[in-house]
């Protein structure tokens, strides 16, 4: 009797900056794990980190089978004689694996990995090129650059969107101002964000109790946590400043810093400051958020611009309600006022006044988190999002 066929792995390069502490590292690593169940080989290829930048490599398990490719020459900022050297190495790493898919995530990746598969797509792969897709987990178009330098980034952005099969915006806001407001192509498709969010929905009230005794804090104190990178973008001066206007109204305040960057002496000096030594714990980077998310009462998020938050996703899987500034792809999370409170952008006032009003109706709060872990959990699981992006895969390689 014949053996049976079998069909071939689809062969799937996938770029990415660096493996940062972030959303874009661990859906990259997720993802790469869980496609290789459905039929597909991934070579995940990624840069060096910046500094002071928290490490996801630990993600890349022993048991994954995926296999991966660092390239130094790969990293964020820009520097046109390692970003040329990338696109060499990048190149020689597809010439090698012979993808047929090209799937790059952040910005600098997107650059990089699409310009090293023009080149593999009009050589080596010319008889069998590799598609393009790309995804904006966010974008660098927006509060990161000055007017002619964000031009400049933009024009790239359109270029290289013209010569991608598939870009993908992780929220339809993050679509809208690519498409609407910078004009970056027209062949979008949503795909939301997908996670393993099974540990932070397990999350009870004995869980909470031990995160509490965990982190010496008390019974009846209560608990606001900031997870995240402590720069610009995040903005973690302003979460001081409402740190102090809450612990002001309220001495049973607390507040729990989960995260690093550059700016983390600023912030512990302006804690300092503003008197809130005793409220305040400065966690630094943490591989294990179960117990952060487990102490808290309420996530604040203070960013001056979001694809899609993924600490705002988790807290939400975790049961806490959340207290943002109404920016980015944050409303496509909180979509309804049952599911977290939106407040102005940069309005530390009402940031505070609406943390405040939160600790004083705990049947509301209660009712948020409920509502909110049962919204995160169907709409950001990850075996959606692996079933997003094998019916893409599946499209364009026919």
């Amino acid at each position: 009797m014949p053996e049976a066929l079998t069909t071939p792995a689809i062969r799937v390069a996938r770029i990415i900056t660096r493996l940062n502490i972030g959303g874009p590292a661990i859906q990259a690593i997720e993802m790469s794990a869980r496609l290789e169940t459905v039929g597909y080989h991934t070579l995940l290829i990624h840069g060096r980190l910046g500094p002071g930048e928290g490490d996801m490599q630990y993600l890349l398990a022993s048991d994954h089978h995926f296999e991966t490719a660092h390239v130094p020459a790969l990293r964020r900022d820009v520097a046109p004689f390692a970003d040329v050297a990338a696109v060499a190495h990048v190149f020689q790493l597809l010439s090698r694996f012979r993808p047929a898919i090209i799937h790059t995530h952040t910005a600098k990746a997107g650059t990089v990995g699409r310009a090293a598969g023009l080149a593999y797509n009009a050589t080596v792969g010319r008889r069998m090129p590799a598609r393009f897709v790309h995804t904006y987990h966010g974008h660098v178009l927006d509060g990161y650059f000055s007017s002619p330098t964000t031009a400049t980034f933009a024009a790239i952005e359109r270029f290289l969107g013209r010569h991608t099969d598939t870009l993908i915006a992780v929220s339809p806001s993050v679509q809208r101002q690519l498409e609407v407001q910078h004009q970056i192509g027209s062949r979008f498709r949503i795909v939301p964000l997908g996670f393993d969010l099974s540990r932070f929905a397990a999350i009870n009230d004995d869980v909470r109790a031990s995160a509490r005794r965990e982190f010496g804090l008390a019974a009846d104190a209560r608990v606001v946590v900031f997870v995240g990178r402590l720069t610009a973008i995040k903005q973690p001066l302003l979460f001081m400043q409402s740190a102090a206007r809450i612990a002001h109204a309220d001495p049973r305040a607390r507040f729990l810093v989960a995260g690093g960057g550059e700016l983390e002496r600023d912030v512990r000096t302006a804690a300092h400051a503003m008197g809130l030594g005793d409220h305040v714990q400065f966690l630094g980077w943490r591989r294990d958020l179960v117990p952060v998310y487990a102490a808290a009462d309420v996530l604040a998020l203070t960013s001056r611009n979001e694809g899609t938050p993924v600490a705002l996703i988790e807290s939400m899987a975790a049961g806490i309600a959340a207290v943002c500034f109404d920016v980015g792809g944050v409303p496509d999370v909180i979509t309804a006022p049952d599911l977290g409170v939106l407040v102005a952008p940069d309005d530390v006032d009402a940031l505070g006044a609406a943390i405040t009003n939160m600790f004083a109706d705990e049947r509301r709060r209660t009712a948020i988190g409920s509502r909110a872990r049962a919204s995160a959990l169907s709409r950001f699981g990850i075996d959606r999002l692996v079933h997003d992006v094998d019916t893409l895969y599946r499209e364009l390689v026919g």
